[in-house]
């Protein structure tokens, strides 16, 4: 394990932004603070408040036609400008977590400083291993993940600094430290969930000489060079997806109330393992293994047309299609189609990629036909569990503790700017249906 090392260059690019950021806030405020950024409807009040824009994010930007901005960025613009390990390979998501904190590109040498920073902070407080090996192993690897988060809190120099007085001017410092510290510890922390649950218990020893991603792969098990370009891809696109949804909000919100990092990233990942979010990775391979034993079982084989058939079988049966639709997206998700260039590259033959092929070419089609969803293209979790077990990762239950590793970049850096800006605690006015009758009447 690499020692401990302080926040250097990062801290000092971001103590020369903080004050930039807080007097565009001023200035935002003032010159536009009074005007209207649309109404909201009785719908969207009874419907989980879609659409309503009311919430600043600033590390990303979700649109319905181009889908997610990383700090103005694109998917390909990332692979084709951030660092990565290796020449025309897949970015480094410690690069990521740079530009998503500080608005702007790393250099080699600040994406290499970062991984030597979070290298330096990766060693577990021993009482959180201990937890995490005294955990059943029937306990949903989701479960354990957010418990070892926060059996991490010990460590929180925020919530001493607090406690100790520090001046409201300095959060953002204090916050920093536990941003770091918390994305630093995760890959230990998921990896050891994940041989203790699925295996003997036993993890590689801690390779500082690795980068982020391909050290997490070791810990895991996994030395094939191709699945560290997984991992570096996989952490890289999943890291933040604007404020909206459920983990992002869950985060910004519990950090309103200026509970640290990590209370705060903990309630993100209990949203996260919720079905209609992060889970919904584990259904959408569920549905594809179950497609392919019916298919064997009744010696069908895999074409467009018995795709389809399935697919209304899916429908007819009440039940939707996973991994197809999303609340913003009105295309194909670009995190999709990053992950199917992948599997077309390294992949190509696999059996599960040809169905998920397969029914990319047929479902939007019929969702289409079927007429109930709005969006019927494919969003990021139709794709990556065919990838992850292509490499032998089998154990579909673990998938959404890897998103929420990824996660933790994204959300994190913006409550880092949450405390830097001063955001406020959140408190939105709820209505009562009978007042809302009323209003009408």
């Amino acid at each position: 394990m690499a020692p401990h090392r302080s926040v250097s260059s990062l801290v000092t690019r971001l103590a020369e932004l903080v004050p930039e950021k807080q007097a565009e806030k001023k200035a935002v405020l003032a010159a536009h603070g009074d005007k209207d950024l649309g109404p909201v409807t009785v719908s969207q009040a009874f419907g989980g408040a879609r659409g309503v824009q009311c919430m600043i994010w600033d590390t990303s930007l979700l649109d319905a036609e181009e889908g997610i901005r990383f700090r103005g960025h694109t998917i390909p613009e990332l692979q084709a400008k951030l660092p990565a390990a290796k020449e025309g390979g897949e970015p480094l998501p410690e690069g990521l977590m740079w530009l998503l904190l500080t608005g702007e590109l790393p250099t080699t040498e600040q994406a290499k400083e970062l991984t030597e920073l979070l290298h330096s902070r990766a060693e577990l407080p021993a009482h959180v291993e201990a937890t995490i090996r005294a955990f059943p192993k029937d306990m949903h690897p989701m479960t354990q993940f957010s418990s070892a988060v926060l059996a991490m809190q010990t460590g929180s120099k925020f919530a001493k600094a607090y406690q100790d007085g520090v001046a409201k001017s300095e959060y953002w410092r204090y916050t920093l430290e536990d941003v770091i510290d918390v994305v630093a510890k995760l890959p230990r922390v998921a990896a050891l969930i994940y041989r203790n649950t699925y295996h003997d218990g036993t993890i590689a020893d801690y390779d500082s000489s690795l980068d982020y991603s391909a050290n997490f792969a070791r810990m895991l098990g996994y030395t094939d060079p191709e699945f560290d370009e997984l991992m570096r891809l996989y952490l890289t696109i999943h890291s933040d997806h604007e404020g909206g949804n459920v983990s992002a909000h869950a985060t910004h919100l519990v950090g309103s109330a200026l509970s640290d990092p990590y209370l705060s990233f903990s309630a993100g990942l209990n949203g996260l393992a919720g079905p209609l979010h992060g889970l919904a990775n584990q259904e959408v391979l569920g549905w594809i293994l179950d497609l392919q034993k019916t298919f064997q079982e009744r010696g069908t084989e895999v074409t467009p047309e018995t795709i389809k058939d399935f697919t209304w079988e899916t429908l007819n049966a009440k039940k939707v299609v996973p991994g197809y639709g999303h609340a913003v997206l009105r295309k194909t998700d670009p995190r999709y189609s990053c992950q199917r260039e992948f599997a077309l590259k390294f992949l190509p033959e696999n059996p599960l990629f040809k169905i998920v092929s397969t029914i990319y070419e047929v479902v939007p089609g019929v969702l289409t036909e079927h007429g109930k969803t709005q969006n019927p293209w494919p969003n990021v979790d139709a794709h990556s569990g065919v990838l992850l077990t292509h490499y032998g990762m089998h154990e579909h239950t673990y998938f959404t503790v890897l998103f929420g590793v990824s996660r933790a970049m994204g959300v994190l850096s913006q409550l880092f700017w949450d405390r830097a800006l001063g955001m406020p605690l959140e408190r939105p006015k709820s209505l009562t249906t009978e007042s809302i009758i009323k209003r009408f009447q």
